[in-house]
């Protein structure tokens, strides 16, 4: 059995995709491209797909994964190509490897994030991030299930920025771009709670929804302050695999 990890968008309109949406168009995806699929044992199976840390509803994403796995093996760029031109624009499969090593799910510990304030001064979002920043603790409250839950969000913002290039946002109105990069802890910490930590510490409320697009996910890396590309662990194993092969078909007996 063949295991395909990868990564896939949510972009323009497509954001507002539900993740059982997704699924459902992924599922029609791997029919319509003829993937030879494992399937689940049971009355009512269902394709080996394994999906890891969606981003909400509403939000934008460039580094969303999952991981399948196949009864036959697929060239993983011809197979992403297939899929790809299956899905509809916006969901957009733009990277593929095979699994050469365990725990996909493990290497997704921290998430950057871009949001996007509309009719927000960029002064006025660099005094609300210098106040979030240096708060002991920011509480702010979700409504869950159970009722309204309140914690505490700071310690999960490893960083939180203004990132205001003209080239990223609109000369003719006033618009804040913030980059903010979340650890993965429980409870979670998404985008709408620093937003709603931002209005605690510094009453920073946009008047407009903000735009918010996950970036990038993967490991925290602590000495350079960034998140690491997940797929690249398969990306080497696979290189060396490559690279072992004349070496073993040179000691091979004649």
């Amino acid at each position: 059995m063949q295991r395909i990890r990868l990564r896939y968008t949510k972009r323009g309109r497509l954001r507002f995709t539900s993740h059982r949406d997704f699924q459902r168009a992924f599922e029609r995806a791997l029919r319509r491209a003829e993937v030879p699929m494992a399937y689940s044992a049971g009355f009512t199976p269902h394709p080996k797909v394994s999906y890891a840390n969606a981003a909400p509803t509403g939000t934008g994403s460039e580094a969303e994964f999952l991981e399948i796995a196949l009864t036959e093996a697929r060239d993983p760029e011809k197979l992403r190509v297939l899929l790809d031109e299956s899905l509809p624009p916006g969901l957009d499969i733009i990277d593929a490897v095979e699994a050469r090593t365990s725990g996909l799910a493990d290497r997704l510990t921290a998430s950057v994030w871009e949001l996007r304030l509309d009719g927000v001064e960029p002064e006025q979002a660099e005094r609300a991030v210098a106040a979030f920043n240096a708060a002991e603790a920011v509480e702010v409250q979700r409504m869950t299930k159970n009722g309204i839950r309140t914690f505490d969000a700071r310690p999960a913002v490893v960083q939180l920025e203004t990132h205001n290039e003209t080239a990223d946002r609109p000369t003719d109105q006033a618009c804040a771009i913030l980059r903010l990069v979340v650890r993965h802890v429980t409870p979670a910490v998404r985008p709408d709670d620093v937003l709603s930590g931002l209005r605690a510490v510094a009453d920073l409320a946009p008047p407009v929804p903000a735009a918010v697009t996950r970036l990038a996910q993967g490991l925290f890396d602590e000495e350079t302050g960034t998140v690491t590309d997940p797929l690249a662990p398969d990306r080497e194993a696979a290189t060396a695999a490559t690279e072992a092969e004349p070496a073993a078909a040179a000691k091979a007996p004649a």
